[in-house]
Order: C-alpha cells, then structure tokens, then sequence
C-alpha cells in the first residue's frame, strides 16, 4: 500500500517542502499509514514531521453541551477550525516552527507548544475532515484512506462500543455529513483502502 504510493507521488525533491494531508474517517488507520510513510521517506534520507489533529481539539465545555445538536458539535466546534487556518495552515510553509494548542485528555486542558518544521522534506498533516473548505487549499496532495464503517467501529475500544447511541448521534452523523457535503473520495488526489 505505501509502496504504491511512493509510485504514484511524484519523486519528492529533497530542496522543497511538501505538505501532505492523510484523511480519514475515525479508526481508518491514518495513524499506521503515516508511520509507514515515515519510515519509507526517512531511509530515503527525506525530512519529515507529522502533525495530529487530534492533538489540537478544544476543551470538553466548547464542544459538548453547547445547545448544538451532537453531531454539529463534532463535526464544527471539536476543533477551532478559523483558528487553525491562519495558526497552522497558513504558517505550516514558511517558517521553522509553529506554536500550538495541545489538548490534554487527563486534565481537560490545552498547553500551547513549539512545534519544530522542517526547512525542506514533507510535512504530514493527519486527521479526520481535513477536506473541509477552509483546509483543503493548503495541501500538496491529500490522501483519503477509505475503510468500512463496521471495522472502524470494530477498531474502537470494547468500552467504547458500547455506548452505540453516541457513535450513531455524534460521529456517524457527522462523518455522513462531511462523506454527502464534502464528497473526499472525489476531492482527494489519491484513495487508498484500509
């Protein structure tokens, strides 16, 4: 699978700078994927660093409870959608590193970190509804890792299963939102089953 990717890309110059979305709907492996991809480009002799999105979500009170229906919640207000543009994409090209919120799960609280870039290599940005208008621009190419609804739901932790009705409330509803409004499988440069 990463193998036939490096076919497709065009040879990556090590005197630019390439910013590559992996996009996927939650538990599709974006993750896993892009260690690999990782792995093949460091042997290589390429730079690279990796931003998570999920890293970067808000405090539990800005994204639960906000008199939104659930699926709204997640889909608009988990992350600071604006904010990110013009802190991270913006900023991602051109300069040596990027200051950023990170969220703590623990603490329910953010902690804004350097984050260091490379001058040149690849940067991977990896995360769920990464086509959404106001990110999509920022990309050199973007990767939309396709998987089933049932083994993503399978991925998820026994504990977290059970709970059905939040999944179907709050993030199926969402991913159904962004899959019939955003269509990824269409904008993305490359598909990649997993």
């Amino acid at each position: 699978m990463v193998h036939e990717l490096f076919d497709i890309i065009p040879s990556f110059s090590s005197h630019q700078l390439y910013i590559i979305g992996v996009d996927g709907l939650s538990r599709s492996g974006k993750t896993t994927f892009v260690n690999q991809l990782d792995r093949k480009l460091s042997k290589k002799g390429i730079d690279s660093c990796t931003i998570h999105m999920d890293n970067h979500i808000v405090t539990k009170n800005e994204r639960y409870h906000t008199g939104f229906e659930d699926w709204y919640e997640y889909y608009q207000l988990q992350w600071e959608v604006e904010w990110l543009r013009d802190h991270l994409f913006e900023k991602v090209r051109g300069g040596s590193h990027l200051t950023l919120p990170f969220y703590n799960n623990e603490s329910d609280e953010r902690e804004y970190r350097k984050v260091n870039l490379p001058y040149e290599g690849v940067i991977f940005i990896e995360g769920v509804f990464l086509q959404r208008k106001e990110w999509r621009p920022y990309f050199n190419h973007l990767i939309f890792l396709d998987c089933p609804r049932n083994r993503r739901f399978a991925r998820e932790d026994p504990s977290a299963r059970k709970n059905k009705e939040k999944f179907r409330n709050r993030y199926w509803k969402a991913e159904d939102y962004y899959l019939r409004n955003i269509k990824p499988h269409k904008s993305a440069n490359y598909i990649v089953n997993t």
